[in-house]
Protein backbone atom coordinates (compact mmCIF):
# COMPACT_ATOMS: atom_id res chain seq x y z
CA UNK A 1 0.00 0.00 0.00
CA UNK A 2 1.52 3.09 -1.08
CA UNK A 3 -1.12 5.84 -0.24
CA UNK A 4 -3.36 5.85 3.04
CA UNK A 5 -6.21 8.60 3.51
CA UNK A 6 -7.54 9.41 7.44
CA UNK A 7 -9.91 11.05 9.06
CA UNK A 8 -8.28 12.64 12.41
CA UNK A 9 -11.02 13.76 14.79
CA UNK A 10 -10.74 16.99 17.05
CA UNK A 11 -10.16 16.45 20.51
CA UNK A 12 -11.16 17.71 24.42
CA UNK A 13 -8.33 17.85 26.84
CA UNK A 14 -7.79 18.54 30.50
CA UNK A 15 -11.94 17.72 30.34
CA UNK A 16 -12.39 20.29 33.52
CA UNK A 17 -10.80 18.16 36.25
CA UNK A 18 -7.67 16.10 34.06
CA UNK A 19 -5.18 18.99 33.46
CA UNK A 20 -2.62 17.24 30.84
CA UNK A 21 -3.99 13.48 31.57
CA UNK A 22 -7.33 13.47 30.61
CA UNK A 23 -9.16 13.74 26.80
CA UNK A 24 -11.48 12.71 25.06
CA UNK A 25 -12.31 12.48 21.09
CA UNK A 26 -14.72 13.88 18.84
CA UNK A 27 -16.61 12.62 15.72
CA UNK A 28 -16.07 16.36 14.67
CA UNK A 29 -14.55 18.18 12.96
CA UNK A 30 -11.72 16.70 11.59
CA UNK A 31 -8.89 17.07 9.44
CA UNK A 32 -7.96 15.23 6.33
CA UNK A 33 -4.53 13.90 5.78
CA UNK A 34 -3.00 11.43 2.92
CA UNK A 35 -0.06 10.33 3.15
CA UNK A 36 1.91 8.50 0.01
CA UNK A 37 5.55 6.68 0.24
CA UNK A 38 7.92 8.18 -1.64
CA UNK A 39 11.42 7.10 -2.79
CA UNK A 40 13.73 10.18 -1.20
CA UNK A 41 14.04 9.66 2.34
CA UNK A 42 12.30 12.59 3.22
CA UNK A 43 9.05 14.59 3.94
CA UNK A 44 7.20 16.91 1.66
CA UNK A 45 4.34 18.40 2.86
CA UNK A 46 1.30 19.81 0.67
CA UNK A 47 -1.88 22.27 1.82
CA UNK A 48 -4.92 22.38 0.67
CA UNK A 49 -6.52 24.71 3.46
CA UNK A 50 -5.20 28.72 3.95
CA UNK A 51 -3.83 28.50 7.45
CA UNK A 52 -0.33 28.83 6.09
CA UNK A 53 1.24 26.35 8.53
CA UNK A 54 5.04 25.22 7.85
CA UNK A 55 5.56 22.78 4.76
CA UNK A 56 9.25 22.67 6.41
CA UNK A 57 9.14 19.11 8.33
CA UNK A 58 11.30 20.40 11.05
CA UNK A 59 8.71 23.04 11.72
CA UNK A 60 5.38 21.27 11.09
CA UNK A 61 3.96 19.19 13.72
CA UNK A 62 3.03 15.99 11.16
CA UNK A 63 6.91 16.58 9.45
CA UNK A 64 8.20 16.16 12.83
CA UNK A 65 6.19 12.85 13.99
CA UNK A 66 6.74 11.05 10.33
CA UNK A 67 10.58 12.38 11.05
CA UNK A 68 10.27 10.38 14.36
CA UNK A 69 8.77 7.06 12.76
CA UNK A 70 11.31 7.09 10.12
CA UNK A 71 14.12 6.75 12.08
CA UNK A 72 12.92 4.59 14.45
CA UNK A 73 11.98 1.95 11.73
CA UNK A 74 15.33 3.08 9.88
CA UNK A 75 13.89 3.65 6.78
CA UNK A 76 15.27 4.22 3.15
CA UNK A 77 12.10 6.12 1.49
CA UNK A 78 9.98 8.88 2.68
CA UNK A 79 6.66 10.27 3.35
CA UNK A 80 4.34 12.99 1.19
CA UNK A 81 2.09 14.00 3.57
CA UNK A 82 -1.07 16.27 1.80
CA UNK A 83 -3.81 17.96 4.84
CA UNK A 84 -7.08 19.46 4.61
CA UNK A 85 -7.85 20.60 7.71
CA UNK A 86 -11.03 21.73 9.18
CA UNK A 87 -9.85 22.18 13.00
CA UNK A 88 -8.74 25.26 13.19
CA UNK A 89 -5.13 26.13 14.43
CA UNK A 90 -4.87 27.34 18.16
CA UNK A 91 -8.74 26.30 18.59
CA UNK A 92 -8.00 24.27 21.80
CA UNK A 93 -9.52 21.40 20.21
CA UNK A 94 -6.31 19.37 18.99
CA UNK A 95 -5.27 20.81 15.73
CA UNK A 96 -2.18 19.89 16.21
CA UNK A 97 -2.71 16.41 17.66
CA UNK A 98 -5.24 15.45 14.45
CA UNK A 99 -2.55 16.20 12.09
CA UNK A 100 0.59 14.53 14.03
CA UNK A 101 -1.59 11.55 15.20
CA UNK A 102 -3.21 11.46 11.24
CA UNK A 103 -0.09 11.24 9.92
CA UNK A 104 1.36 8.61 11.79
CA UNK A 105 -1.28 6.11 11.66
CA UNK A 106 -1.81 6.57 7.52
CA UNK A 107 2.35 6.35 7.80
CA UNK A 108 1.64 3.14 9.41
CA UNK A 109 -0.87 1.59 7.84
CA UNK A 110 1.58 1.76 4.93
CA UNK A 111 4.29 -0.14 7.00
CA UNK A 112 1.42 -2.97 7.49
CA UNK A 113 1.00 -1.59 10.71
CA UNK A 114 4.54 -2.19 12.26
CA UNK A 115 3.72 0.04 15.26
CA UNK A 116 1.50 0.44 18.19
CA UNK A 117 -0.75 2.65 19.70
CA UNK A 118 1.39 3.38 22.20
CA UNK A 119 4.65 4.01 20.04
CA UNK A 120 2.11 5.90 17.56
CA UNK A 121 1.46 8.08 20.36
CA UNK A 122 5.24 8.70 21.11
CA UNK A 123 5.82 9.82 17.66
CA UNK A 124 2.72 12.04 17.72
CA UNK A 125 4.07 13.62 20.93
CA UNK A 126 7.46 15.10 18.89
CA UNK A 127 4.67 17.54 17.12
CA UNK A 128 3.23 18.34 20.66
CA UNK A 129 6.08 19.37 22.00
CA UNK A 130 7.04 21.25 18.74
CA UNK A 131 3.47 23.05 19.24
CA UNK A 132 3.18 23.67 22.92
CA UNK A 133 7.23 23.53 24.25
CA UNK A 134 6.53 20.18 26.36
CA UNK A 135 5.14 16.48 25.53
CA UNK A 136 1.69 15.65 26.87
CA UNK A 137 -0.45 13.20 25.73
CA UNK A 138 -4.05 14.50 26.30
CA UNK A 139 -5.24 15.04 23.24
CA UNK A 140 -2.81 12.41 20.75
CA UNK A 141 -3.75 9.55 22.89
CA UNK A 142 -7.27 9.90 22.47
CA UNK A 143 -6.91 11.12 19.08
CA UNK A 144 -5.24 7.60 18.74
CA UNK A 145 -7.05 5.20 20.69
CA UNK A 146 -10.63 7.02 20.76
CA UNK A 147 -12.88 7.46 23.40
CA UNK A 148 -12.13 8.51 26.45
CA UNK A 149 -8.08 8.34 27.72
CA UNK A 150 -6.26 8.74 31.01
CA UNK A 151 -2.71 9.20 30.49
CA UNK A 152 -1.23 7.71 33.65
CA UNK A 153 2.44 8.61 32.81
CA UNK A 154 4.73 10.40 30.60
CA UNK A 155 7.72 8.62 32.33
CA UNK A 156 7.07 5.80 30.81
CA UNK A 157 4.08 6.48 28.76
CA UNK A 158 0.78 4.59 30.59
CA UNK A 159 -2.19 5.43 28.44
CA UNK A 160 -5.70 4.33 29.73
CA UNK A 161 -8.52 3.25 27.92
CA UNK A 162 -11.85 4.30 30.53
CA UNK A 163 -15.01 2.84 29.80
CA UNK A 164 -17.47 5.50 29.31
CA UNK A 165 -21.85 5.71 28.66
CA UNK A 166 -22.81 7.75 25.83
CA UNK A 167 -22.33 11.26 25.81
CA UNK A 168 -22.60 13.73 23.69
CA UNK A 169 -20.35 17.25 23.29
CA UNK A 170 -21.49 20.75 22.12
CA UNK A 171 -18.02 22.62 21.64
CA UNK A 172 -18.18 26.52 20.81
CA UNK A 173 -14.93 27.98 19.17
CA UNK A 174 -14.85 31.50 19.63
CA UNK A 175 -12.51 32.46 16.07
CA UNK A 176 -9.88 33.60 18.28
CA UNK A 177 -6.71 32.44 18.94
CA UNK A 178 -4.99 31.22 22.02
CA UNK A 179 -1.70 29.94 21.99
CA UNK A 180 -1.08 26.95 23.55
CA UNK A 181 3.00 28.27 24.89
CA UNK A 182 1.19 31.36 26.20
CA UNK A 183 -2.15 29.88 28.01
CA UNK A 184 0.82 27.14 29.98
CA UNK A 185 3.00 30.62 30.66
CA UNK A 186 0.08 31.48 32.95
CA UNK A 187 -0.24 28.65 34.78
CA UNK A 188 0.68 28.84 38.88
CA UNK A 189 3.60 27.18 39.32
CA UNK A 190 2.57 26.50 42.86
CA UNK A 191 -0.95 25.16 43.99
CA UNK A 192 -2.29 24.60 47.77
CA UNK A 193 -2.37 21.43 49.01
CA UNK A 194 -6.20 21.61 49.76
CA UNK A 195 -6.66 22.51 46.25
CA UNK A 196 -4.96 19.37 44.73
CA UNK A 197 -6.56 17.28 46.81
CA UNK A 198 -9.95 18.73 45.93
CA UNK A 199 -8.91 18.34 42.41
CA UNK A 200 -7.54 14.52 42.66
CA UNK A 201 -11.09 13.88 44.63
CA UNK A 202 -12.68 15.39 41.18
CA UNK A 203 -10.59 13.02 39.16
CA UNK A 204 -10.62 10.14 41.16
CA UNK A 205 -15.02 10.48 41.14
CA UNK A 206 -14.97 11.71 37.20
CA UNK A 207 -13.25 8.45 36.22
CA UNK A 208 -15.42 6.36 38.30
CA UNK A 209 -18.78 8.12 37.28
CA UNK A 210 -17.98 6.79 33.72
CA UNK A 211 -17.11 3.59 34.55
CA UNK A 212 -20.81 3.48 36.64
CA UNK A 213 -22.22 5.68 34.04
CA UNK A 214 -24.03 7.88 36.98
CA UNK A 215 -24.56 11.64 35.04
CA UNK A 216 -25.02 13.24 38.57
CA UNK A 217 -21.44 12.57 39.73
CA UNK A 218 -19.75 13.34 36.28
CA UNK A 219 -21.41 16.18 36.21
CA UNK A 220 -20.40 16.90 40.12
CA UNK A 221 -16.66 16.09 39.13
CA UNK A 222 -16.08 18.20 35.94
CA UNK A 223 -14.89 21.22 38.39
CA UNK A 224 -11.26 22.60 37.78
CA UNK A 225 -10.03 24.19 40.75
CA UNK A 226 -6.65 25.21 39.25
CA UNK A 227 -6.30 25.83 35.67
CA UNK A 228 -9.88 27.58 34.47
CA UNK A 229 -9.66 30.06 37.30
CA UNK A 230 -6.56 31.76 35.40
CA UNK A 231 -7.45 30.56 31.86
CA UNK A 232 -11.26 31.98 31.79
CA UNK A 233 -9.99 35.48 31.53
CA UNK A 234 -8.64 34.34 28.00
CA UNK A 235 -12.39 33.54 26.94
CA UNK A 236 -14.83 36.12 25.88
CA UNK A 237 -18.01 35.29 28.08
CA UNK A 238 -16.78 32.49 29.75
CA UNK A 239 -19.26 32.50 32.99
CA UNK A 240 -21.99 33.43 30.69
CA UNK A 241 -21.46 30.44 28.61
CA UNK A 242 -21.26 28.09 31.52
CA UNK A 243 -24.30 29.57 33.24
CA UNK A 244 -26.31 29.26 30.31
CA UNK A 245 -25.42 25.90 29.45
CA UNK A 246 -26.02 24.54 32.65
CA UNK A 247 -29.61 26.02 32.50
CA UNK A 248 -30.04 24.49 29.95
CA UNK A 249 -29.21 20.78 31.30
CA UNK A 250 -25.49 20.33 30.08
CA UNK A 251 -23.78 17.94 32.61
CA UNK A 252 -20.68 20.10 33.35
CA UNK A 253 -18.11 21.30 31.12
CA UNK A 254 -14.96 23.94 31.05
CA UNK A 255 -12.39 25.43 28.68
CA UNK A 256 -11.08 22.63 26.15
CA UNK A 257 -7.25 22.28 26.11
CA UNK A 258 -6.34 25.57 26.61
CA UNK A 259 -9.42 27.38 24.89
CA UNK A 260 -10.84 29.54 23.21
CA UNK A 261 -12.98 27.05 22.85
CA UNK A 262 -15.48 25.16 25.90
CA UNK A 263 -16.55 22.15 25.95
CA UNK A 264 -19.79 20.74 27.47
CA UNK A 265 -21.24 17.41 28.12
CA UNK A 266 -24.55 16.11 27.95
CA UNK A 267 -26.47 12.77 28.47
CA UNK A 268 -28.32 13.01 24.92
CA UNK A 269 -28.01 14.34 21.74
CA UNK A 270 -31.59 16.52 22.15
CA UNK A 271 -29.63 18.34 25.32
CA UNK A 272 -26.59 18.88 23.52
CA UNK A 273 -28.51 20.58 20.95
CA UNK A 274 -30.10 22.59 23.39
CA UNK A 275 -26.60 23.33 25.16
CA UNK A 276 -25.34 24.60 21.39
CA UNK A 277 -28.92 27.04 21.17
CA UNK A 278 -27.75 28.70 24.50
CA UNK A 279 -23.92 29.06 23.58
CA UNK A 280 -25.57 30.31 20.12
CA UNK A 281 -27.95 32.85 22.31
CA UNK A 282 -24.45 33.95 24.09
CA UNK A 283 -22.20 34.82 21.46
CA UNK A 284 -24.95 36.14 18.88
CA UNK A 285 -25.11 39.12 21.16
CA UNK A 286 -21.51 39.78 20.74
CA UNK A 287 -19.40 41.06 17.98
CA UNK A 288 -17.77 37.26 18.08
CA UNK A 289 -17.68 35.20 15.06
CA UNK A 290 -17.94 31.61 16.65
CA UNK A 291 -18.95 27.51 15.53
CA UNK A 292 -20.74 25.61 17.14
CA UNK A 293 -20.29 21.47 17.04
CA UNK A 294 -22.27 18.75 18.82
CA UNK A 295 -20.65 15.69 18.50
CA UNK A 296 -21.18 11.67 19.87
CA UNK A 297 -17.89 10.76 22.14
CA UNK A 298 -15.97 9.06 19.06
CA UNK A 299 -14.73 5.54 20.10
CA UNK A 300 -12.36 5.34 16.88
CA UNK A 301 -9.92 7.96 16.62
CA UNK A 302 -8.49 8.17 14.06
CA UNK A 303 -9.88 6.30 10.50
CA UNK A 304 -9.12 5.15 7.54
CA UNK A 305 -11.13 5.85 4.69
Amino acid sequence: MDEVSVLAPATVSNVACGFDCLGFALVQPYDEITVRRIDERAVHIIHRDDYGLPTDPERNVAGVALLAMMNSADLDFGFEIETTKHIKPGSGIGSSAANSCGAVVAANRILGDRFSDSELVEFALQGEELASGSKHADNVAPCIFGGVTLVRSMERLDIVELDFPPLYATVVHPQIEVRTVEARAILPKDVPLDLAVRQWANLGAFVSALAKGDYALIGRAMEDLIVEPVRKSLIPEFNRLRSASLSAGALGGGISGSGPSVFMLSQSAESASKVASAMQDVYSQTDLEFKIYTSEINSRGVVVV
